[in-house]
C-alpha cells in the first residue's frame, strides 16, 4: 500500500515471492495487474503512480502462470569465485586475504554437492565473520566441520558436507 500510495517514484522489493502463501499471491497479482487494490473495509485504492517492482524467489514452489506473465525473468547464479572472495573481503572486516580465498573456494566446493540448499552468499559471510570471530587463520576439516552449521541449514546437507570435508583434504589447501 505504501509503495501505490506513494507521491514518488519508488521501488519495491517483495523477496521470495515464493514463500507467501497462495492468497498474498492473489492479491500481489491484483496489485501487479491493475495498481490498485481492494481492501473489504476500506474500498479500492488505485495507485498514485506505479512503482518498479522487483520480485525474488528460491524456487520453493512454482509461481502461478499469471504471476509470471507479468514479470521479467532473470536468472542470477551464484558469484564467479574471485567476485565472491571480493564480496567476504568488503563485508568481513579483519579477514585476511587468505582465509576469504578460503572461504570462496571451500563454499563453491560445497556448492558442487547434491544439497537441499547450497549455501547463498548470506550463509558465506555469516561463516566468513564467525571463523573471524573464533580467530580461524586457515580452514581445515575438522574446523569446517564444527561450523557447517553456520553455512548449512539442513541436517543432511550438513552430514554430506562432512563426510566431503573429511575426504577432500585438498578442498582445504591454499
Amino acid at each position: 500500500l505504501e509503495a501505490i500510495t506513494a507521491d514518488d517514484p519508488v521501488v519495491l522489493l517483495i523477496d521470495e515471492v515464493d514463500r507467501v502463501e497462495v492468497e498474498t499471491e492473489a492479491l500481489l497479482l491484483e496489485i501487479l495487474s491493475d495498481y490498485q487494490v481492494s481492501i473489504p473495509e476500506l474500498g479500492t485504492i488505485v495507485a498514485k503512480q506505479i512503482p518498479l517492482v522487483f520480485l525474488t524467489s528460491n524456487n520453493t514452489r512454482e509461481l502461478s502462470e499469471a504471476l509470471k506473465r507479468r514479470a521479467l525473468y532473470m536468472y542470477l547464479d551464484y558469484p564467479e569465485l574471485e567476485r565472491e572472495r571480493e564480496i567476504v573481503l568488503t563485508k568481513v572486516p579483519d579477514i585476511s586475504q587468505n582465509l576469504a580465498d578460503q572461504v570462496a573456494r571451500i563454499v563453491r566446493s560445497v556448492r558442487q554437492l547434491d544439497l537441499r540448499k547450497a549455501p547463498s552468499v548470506s550463509e558465506t559471510l555469516d561463516w566468513a565473520r564467525t571463523l573471524v570471530l573464533l580467530g580461524v587463520e586457515h580452514v581445515d576439516a575438522e574446523t569446517a566441520t564444527d561450523t557447517a552449521n553456520i553455512l548449512l541449514k539442513y541436517r543432511s546437507d550438513i552430514e554430506k558436507a562432512t563426510k566431503e570435508f573429511a575426504t577432500s583434504e585438498d578442498t582445504f589447501d591454499a
